[in-house]
């Protein structure tokens, strides 16, 4: 099975590349982060035409995921256990959706960005991946993927410059502790044995040609249980998605992460 993650940011601008993209890889089943729309606006007539079953969920042109799959698309849960919100009161967000196809339960992530260390986004973003963290210790047993935008880079080498972002989110400790916590109970960032850093990334700004200088992060990750990982045959990052010169329209800021599972 070949399982991808993508933020896409905007499912509706980009749905021809997205079309193409499973047809070029012959993606089994595709998660999506930043689809910045509720379900009824999403054009999802060409991925049916293709054979693929859909499970989204959206409230506004902020956040929405998605779950895009050929080889079944069950039991569907959209939030994971105690997912916090954020605001006063507090404003619907889709940040995340759980499904399982052929046997592998899935769940696509959108982690809140934080904004800023002194933001109280930045509280609710290590709120939102502690409570993820304990709903997933439940999932170790079985073939489970967490897979999305994760909004940290877990390693120096995951940015591009670090004196860049000294203040910044995405690198701070606590952030980075956050998600170390995940390895620390057995999931395995499946991807990084076959695409090891430095000058490896997911995520380009559209600022100053960032893409083009390979000025980056690696924020889209993809962890699998022990049993997962274990299926794991290869992986890697399809740069040409982020690259304007390649494919039609304007490309997303992130590029598709891609890993094959053996059956």
């Amino acid at each position: 099975m070949r399982l991808a993650t993508w933020n896409v940011n905007s499912l509706r601008s980009r749905i021809d590349r997205v079309e193409a993209f499973l047809e070029r890889h012959q993606v089994d089943v595709l998660a999506l982060q930043e689809t910045k729309a509720r379900e009824d606006q999403l054009p999802l007539m060409g991925l049916q035409s293709m054979g693929y079953d859909v499970a989204a969920a959206g409230v506004s042109q902020w956040n929405g995921v998605a779950i895009v799959s050929r080889v079944g698309l069950d039991d569907v849960h959209v939030g994971f256990p105690e997912m916090p919100g954020y605001g006063d009161p507090v404003a619907p967000e889709a940040r995340a959706i759980g499904a399982t196809c052929g046997g592998v339960r899935i769940w696509s992530l959108y982690v809140p960005n934080g904004r800023k260390p002194d933001d109280p986004h930045y509280v609710y973003k290590l709120d939102w991946l502690g409570r993820l963290r304990d709903a997933a210790q439940e999932w170790l047993g079985g073939d489970t993927a967490l897979v999305g935008d994760w909004n940290v880079a877990p390693l120096d080498e995951d940015v591009f410059d670090m004196k860049q972002f000294a203040k910044s989110t995405h690198v701070t400790p606590p952030e980075r502790a956050a998600f170390q916590r995940f390895l620390d109970d057995g999931y395995v960032d499946v991807v990084r044995p076959h695409a090891p850093g430095p000058d490896v990334y997911t995520y380009w700004d559209y600022y100053r040609q960032r893409f083009e200088r390979n000025r980056g992060l690696r924020i889209d990750f993809v962890l699998g249980s022990p049993s997962l990982a274990g299926r794991v045959t290869g992986a890697f990052i399809d740069t040409d998605e982020r690259d304007p010169a390649q494919g039609s329209g304007s490309p997303s800021d992130h590029a598709p992460v891609i890993v094959d599972l053996a059956d």
